[in-house]
């Protein structure tokens, strides 16, 4: 497939192409600074705001790996709104890196994650940015579109294990009682769905095992 990752130089994002180009897809890296890729890929090196539907057109599939720095999370918003417009009209499939923020903590879906007193404050901006993406993607009728929840501890540092398990809107937790998926875990679940689609127009979890 041809599959466009914006954010590929970030950490979910590389981790992301690699997983893909192992696998024989055709990556394009979209990036602010094309230095920072030293995966042998096309890369475009432009503004996720300057994007437009010729650029994201011949592809498959769009992944959105794009991480807002601090102070600046409600670019979240702003970046899901640009490339729902950029993507309306074609035919590729939009994947979202989301947040675990906005997952429920109960079947009566009342409560987010980010509403509980454990969840950490300085990660609630991001959380409540991530969660207002998600509102642009469900109202949204003319993009498919899949976002894709991490666990609520996302660890960049843990090892891949190869597995990992799947749940809905709620918060799930693995065999030791733990919401956690290293990034490596995470990126295989990215391209399962990259290349199975499916999850069209919903949102899904994942969780994973500690090697």
């Amino acid at each position: 497939m041809k599959v466009a990752i914006i954010g590929a130089s970030g950490k979910a994002g590389r981790l992301i192409m690699k997983e893909a180009l192992k696998r024989g897809h055709e990556i394009m890296a979209v990036v602010r600074d094309r230095s920072k890729v030293k995966e042998n890929v096309v890369i475009l090196e432009k503004d996720v705001f300057e994007l437009t539907s010729n650029d994201l057109e011949p592809f498959d599939v769009v992944v959105s790996a794009y991480g807002a720095a601090f102070g600046e999370e409600d670019k979240y918003v702003q970046v899901g709104k640009a490339l729902v417009e950029a993507l309306a009209g074609t035919t590729a499939r939009f994947i979202v890196v989301g947040g675990a923020g906005s997952l429920y903590v109960d079947e009566q879906k009342t409560t987010q994650l980010m509403e509980t007193a454990e969840f950490p404050e300085f990660a609630l901006a991001t959380a409540k940015g991530q969660n207002e993406n998600l509102d642009v993607l469900q109202n949204t009728t003319n993009v498919t579109w899949t976002f894709i929840s991490p666990a609520a501890f996302f660890d960049p540092d843990g090892k891949k294990t190869g597995a990992y398990e799947k749940g809905g809107d709620i918060l799930i937790v693995n065999s030791t009682g733990e919401s956690y998926i290293s990034y490596e875990d995470y990126a295989i679940a990215v391209v399962d769905e990259i290349e199975q689609e499916k999850h069209v127009n919903e949102r899904f979890a994942v969780v994973g095992e500690k090697a």
